[in-house]
């Protein structure tokens, strides 16, 4: 669990993007795309989860946004370092096969999350349209690895700093307006998904998203994760991550992701201190 390899993506106007690698020689053997880790950054720290971007021979590669303070612990970490806990690879992988013409948008950090899959859809003989959205241009990132695993590469910023200017639902819904497409998958901030589902409805294309979800254990045991899905009671970490866009209760996971935003920053204030 020693960190090998640590790079900062971007840091801009108070965000910071990282890529780590981190030696799981077990995990990598195993690890599939859309699957994900738990990591713990000291004893006395929280679990977080982070999905497998990546893996280089013994290495598995993870790249997070410094949020909150277990995110902002892991951030300060160097190469050499070591984590105190490592938990993987967890959730189902995706399924990969080929569908025809597939879309696959992606925001913020949803960008790394999305890389694996673009990867092994193209692999699997899939024609791939990538989109990718951030608010400006100095937060994109893998530019370069994902437009050589795509037929199609878009990017919109919100800003129009870079690619055209506006939201990846505002290409979304142009590509599927001039053509058919087999499948669009989605990752990134949950309005960005939840929007994304809204506009592949009416063309009754299939639409999978990944749900970045509270997870705590991670095994399904804490009930943390839990999202309703087809008006049935699932757990992002054993059910999911990825799920039927169209059957996702929004409003629901809305209220839960944001059920101690309060406690969280008071940690960060007391850890300011």
């Amino acid at each position: 669990m020693k960190i090998t390899r640590k790079e900062i993506l971007s840091d801009y106007q108070g965000v910071r993007l990282i890529r780590m690698h981190l030696t799981a020689p077990h995990i990598v053997r195993k690890a599939q795309p859309g699957q994900f880790v738990v990591l713990m950054v000291a004893e006395e720290g929280e679990r977080i989860p982070l999905t497998l971007v990546d893996s280089l021979q013994d290495d598995i590669v993870l790249v997070f946004q410094e949020a909150g303070l277990s995110t902002k612990l892991l951030g300060r970490l160097n190469e050499g370092d070591e984590l105190y806990a490592l938990l993987g690879p967890l959730g189902h992988p995706t399924e990969i096969k080929n569908y025809g013409k597939v879309i696959l948008v992606a925001g913020g950090v949803g960008i790394a999350e999305i890389y694996p899959v673009a990867r092994a859809l193209k692999e699997a003989g899939n024609h791939v349209t990538t989109v990718l959205g951030a608010r400006t241009k100095e937060l994109l990132f893998l530019e370069n690895e994902l437009k050589q695993t795509s037929d199609d590469f878009r990017v919109a910023t919100d800003d129009g700093s870079y690619g055209r200017k506006g939201f990846t639902t505002d290409v979304l819904n142009e590509l599927l307006s001039a053509g058919s497409y087999d499948l669009v998958y989605a990752v990134g901030p949950l309005p960005m998904m939840r929007r994304v589902a809204d506009v592949t409805k009416p063309f009754g294309v299939r639409t999978m998203v990944s749900l970045n979800t509270l997870m705590m254990d991670g095994t399904g045991m804490c009930g943390g994760c839990r999202v309703t899905v087809g008006g049935a009671a699932k757990f992002a970490c054993v059910d999911g991550p990825e799920f039927d866009a169209h059957a996702v209760d929004w409003d629901e996971l809305k209220h839960r992701n944001k059920m101690y935003v309060d406690q969280e920053q008071h940690i960060c204030n007391l850890h300011k201190l």
